[in-house]
């Protein structure tokens, strides 16, 4: 073993241009890996400081998961749990009870509710609650009437200022009393006087917190109320719900990504690999020629794959921890993660990056090798004189199988209808096809040969030899069409998904709306009662957008008055009536009813956002669920229920001006029906920034992979400038021999595309048909193209500076 290892150093040493393209993929793979072990990491055991609540030492709230007991294995039964869209709001009375706590020194209540004033949007809180920082005034006095407010250092207001603030009870001025010596450095803080700070958070008998400076442990006065009791960083949770929520977030989109790169990182290795051992027969059938065993060419194989790959993870796992930084403040600035939920940095992520790198090249460099070291010594010359013209039965074998295994998940994909279960299933099955494709990509490589030869060869002498060219060295074309076919099958999936979502969405809130005018984003109820009141205005629907849980599963959901709902909103209504849509109703879509099994008439038990379990009554179903959510429910029931009671009104008022609409309604932005059905998006922007990663990865593999494959022809390419062939000649045969694996790679990648995003649009939207942006995909294509040609072209000009003689002679 030891006399291979040093073999394999000698080797790597002599070949160092042989194994740049193994090294470079390997590099890309363990950063990619080691960044997304970061993400799922920090969604693992991310914390966040507490600000606000810094001063407390025990923060009591609601419990902030829905909690369900499902049956495990061998009959022990386990709890999962999901987290809550809203804040869950406890009962007031729970203060007294924790007072009477022998050892609790002192109990603070606590009440947030959201004000917006001309500086955007801050907390509001009663006054009492400033303990919990604590606030200290720098001048003035606490707030003592209902039309009095303190506002922190950051206001630049002083005391006798007025300021008009929104909140959901409408707008008022308020005579700043006092101005606090703090600011919390990620939120606006505004305190009122206790009893208007509970009139404007709406929850009569119930607060949103409680502070404890206890003695004693008080988890015990808290068993039979729905509520925990946080210490340490676990107050930050409390404060910064958008943490946990993202912690959830980094998890699902950690693992999907870490589990996608590496596939990708399997099969591009694989390829690369592949590639550098064919250009390697002749000196491994020399040496098999010369009694080496197959097990010392495979050690030797194995060693280099581990040498190479070793140096490749370490310098990947410390390049991916600064592009796990470089991830979170593309999610930071896209607002998908707070800036307060700090980024774990532990050994872990390097670790499995470095192993699973090195274990995917020792397994890469063996399966690549695996026909090379298994021929007879006396048949090894002829062997890498003369590549087999068929497959080999086993890849041939696993090709099918892959075939088969891209078939079921192309079914299983069409019958998904949710965007967490459809998404991973999208991404394997593009790669369980590109896998397919490449196992029986000679195969695929000679049919391409046979058709596009004859168009080849009436393009001159050029053409004559790359049809020639393309025709003996299939199993190089197969590596190249691999790769590029990788990189335009995953591209135009992650694109094509987001678009074929946002465009079934735009298209259902298209047809759907009858609404002349959108007012958001976020007004009071009262501006929606002065436009009813206003001459020529139909109707006006208010609008509240949240989540709720069925179980476990999370639903979007969408809260609507009834009154005149059917001249602003058409859900496309395919059984039951929304006439009548009351605080204990609610419609369903039909992809919802479907999962849930409900019809009109059923009943569905759910929690809506604040964790409030409710039942209640199915009274329509309809078709709209993509444009306007999968639940419909009543304003009434939801506006008590949510963290921000300021939604969106839809007013129907064909005869009113935009110009009346906005002057009743200041400070909101007035949209119409076209502006408002172009605003519907998805956001796609972190799946982007996320998926592009794998993309770029492919790009590389592409280049690595025709430089490699270019960069071994020096000898060949030699020859043919020996028997005459001119330098403009040979660079037309290898544009040629490009251009055609572009061609076949951009037919399978949009093959294997269609076929994907053809089974997510079935399942996801009920059509077949995805949606794919035009520009975008040309873009897709000419990168491609343009990719395959630097990449073929350079390495080529470099060669055909050296003398034909003295290339031939260096290469004997």
């Amino acid at each position: 073993m030891e006399v291979m290892i040093g073999f394999a150093l000698r080797t790597l040493r002599h070949r160092k241009a042989g194994f740049a393209g193994a090294f470079v993929a390997l590099l890309c793979a363990a950063a990619l890996v080691c960044a997304c072990g970061m993400l799922l990491e920090t969604g693992l055991r991310g914390a966040v400081a507490p600000e606000r609540y810094a001063g407390a030492p025990v923060i009591v709230a609601g419990d902030q998961s829905v909690r369900r007991t499902v049956g495990g294995s061998e009959g022990k039964s386990k709890t999962k749990a999901k987290p809550l869209a809203e804040r869950a709001w406890i009962p007031a009375s729970l203060a007294e009870r924790l007072r009477r706590v022998p050892g609790v020194e002192r109990v603070v209540t606590e009440v947030i509710f959201p004000v917006y004033t001309g500086a955007g949007r801050a907390q509001g809180h009663g006054w009492e609650s400033a303990a919990l920082t604590p606030f200290t005034l720098r001048s003035g006095r606490g707030p003592r009437a209902g039309d009095e407010v303190v506002v922190d250092a950051r206001s630049g207001l002083a005391v006798g200022a007025r300021l008009d603030v929104v909140t959901g009870e409408g707008a008022r001025s308020y005579r700043v009393t006092g101005v606090t010596a703090q600011a919390l450095p990620g939120q606006a803080t505004l305190f009122f006087a206790p009893a208007e700070a509970r009139r404007l958070a709406g929850r009569p008998g119930q607060v949103s917190a409680i502070g404890v400076f206890p003695q004693v442990d008080v988890s015990a006065a808290l068993k039979d109320v729905k509520a925990l009791a946080h210490t340490g960083d676990g107050r930050g949770t409390v404060e910064f719900l958008d943490a946990e929520k993202a912690r959830a977030t980094l998890v699902s989109l950690g693992g999907a990504l870490g589990g996608t790169s590496l596939l990708v990182a399997v099969l591009v290795v694989t390829g690369t690999f592949s590639l550098s051992i064919q250009q390697r027969r002749r000196e491994i059938a020399l040496l098999r020629a010369v009694a080496a065993t197959p097990g010392q060419v495979r050690r030797l194989l194995g060693g280099e794959a581990l040498l190479v790959a070793g140096v490749a993870g370490l310098i990947g796992s410390g390049a991916g921890v600064g592009l796990g930084f470089w991830l979170r403040s593309r999610f930071v600035a896209l607002g998908a993660m707070p800036e307060h939920l700090r980024l774990v940095v532990s050994p872990f992520p390097v670790i499995v990056a470095l192993a699973a790198t090195v274990l995917a090249a020792w397994v890469a460099a063996l399966l690549s090798a695996r026909r090379v070291i298994r021929i007879r010594p006396v048949e090894a010359l002829g062997e890498a004189a003369l590549p087999a013209a068929r497959l080999p039965r086993a890849r041939t074998v696993a090709g099918l199988l892959l075939t088969g295994g891209g078939v079921a998940l192309t079914l299983l994909l069409s019958a998904l209808s949710t965007e967490a279960a459809s998404s991973p299933v999208t991404m394997l099955t593009a790669l369980v096809w590109t896998a397919a494709v490449a196992l029986l990509g000679p195969v695929v490589a000679r049919a391409a040969t046979a058709v596009l030869g004859p168009l080849l060869r009436a393009a001159g002498a050029g053409g004559h030899l790359a049809a020639a060219n393309l025709r003996a060295g299939s199993a190089r074309l197969a590596s190249v069409v691999t790769s590029l076919g990788l990189m335009t099958a995953m591209t135009c999936t992650i694109l094509s998904v987001q678009t074929t979502m946002g465009h079934a969405a735009q298209e259902q809130a298209g047809a759907g709306s009858r609404a002349d005018y959108v007012l958001g984003p976020r007004v009071p109820g009262v501006v929606a009662q002065a436009l009813r009141e206003m001459p020529g205005v139909e109707a006006v629907t208010e609008v509240l957008h949240t989540s709720v849980r069925v179980g476990l599963d999370k639903y979007g959901a969408q809260a609507v008055t009834a009154d005149g709902l059917d001249r602003t909103v058409d859900l496309d209504v395919v059984s039951g009536s929304l006439d009548r849509l009351g605080q204990g109703d609610i419609a369903v879509s039909e992809n919802a009813a479907g999962r849930l099994g409900v019809a009109v008439g059923g009943r569905v038990s759910l929690t809506l956002g604040d964790g409030t379990p409710v039942t209640l009554g199915v009274v329509a179903i309809y078709a709209r669920g993509l444009g306007f959510g999968e639940l419909t429910l009543s304003h009434a029931l939801v506006a008590q229920h949510v963290d921000d009671p300021l939604g969106t009104l839809l007013v129907s008022a064909p005869s009113v001006s935009r110009a009346a609409i906005a002057g009743a309604a200041p400070g909101a932005v007035v949209l119409d029906r076209a502006q408002a059905v172009e605003a519907v998006a998805s956001n796609a922007g972190v799946n982007y920034v996320a998926m592009g990663l794998i993309v770029a990865f492919t790009a590389i593999a592409v280049v690595n992979t025709l430089a490699m494959s270019t960069s071994d022809r020096s000898r060949e390419l030699a020859l043919l400038r020996l028997v005459g062939t001119t330098r403009r000649q040979v660079l037309r045969m290898l544009r040629l021999e490009t251009l055609v694996a572009v061609v076949v790679a951009v037919v399978l990648g949009t093959g294997i595309a269609l076929v994907t995003l053809a089974a997510f649009s079935l399942g996801m939207t009920g059509s077949a048909v995805p949606y794919v942006d035009p520009l975008g995909y040309v873009a897709v294509v000419a990168a491609a193209a343009v990719l395959a040609l630097v990449a073929t072209v350079l390495p080529a000009r470099l060669l055909l500076r050296e003398h034909p003689a003295e290339a031939v002679g260096a290469r004997q």
